[in-house]
């Protein structure tokens, strides 16, 4: 299996078809295991692999305020921190994706090692910068 973080291929493409609306799309975060097979060709969102636990529903968490920025040649654009609370499992990573357009992939998330917890569980977004934000593109 092959965890790399990444925006996905076909996201890349659906931006150029106008498939994507971050900012009024349901965009969703979901969380699995090291067994996963998740990278630039991932596609859309799958069951297969994600994690189960107390706290976690499966397809996972819908991500919210969405910031969209440019900065020179670069665009830019992040979400608030996800948490689960209560929360106990094991993830290795996860997949952002679009629900409300067919579950269509945009971006892979790989936390470098399994992450285990009994309490709650954060993801914390980086700063939304044209060098540090979750998504960003240049020329």
């Amino acid at each position: 299996m092959s965890i790399v973080q990444t925006q996905t291929t076909s996201f890349k493409a659906e931006l150029y078809q106008a498939i994507h609306d971050l900012t009024t799309d349901t965009i969703k975060i979901a969380l699995y295991t090291a067994e996963a097979d998740l990278n630039e060709a991932t596609t859309a969102y799958t069951a297969t692999n994600e994690i189960t636990g107390t706290g976690y529903t499966a397809g996972g968490e819908i991500m919210t305020g969405v910031t969209i920025g440019t900065s020179g040649y670069v665009a830019f654009v992040n979400f608030d921190n996800v948490l689960w609370n209560p929360a106990a499992f094991t993830a290795r990573c996860a997949l952002i994706y679009n629900a409300s357009k067919a579950n269509r992939s945009i971006a892979v998330l790989d936390f470098g090692s399994d992450k285990t917890t009994t309490t709650q569980f954060l993801i914390t977004m980086p700063a939304n910068t044209a060098t540090t934000a979750l998504i960003r593109s240049s020329n």
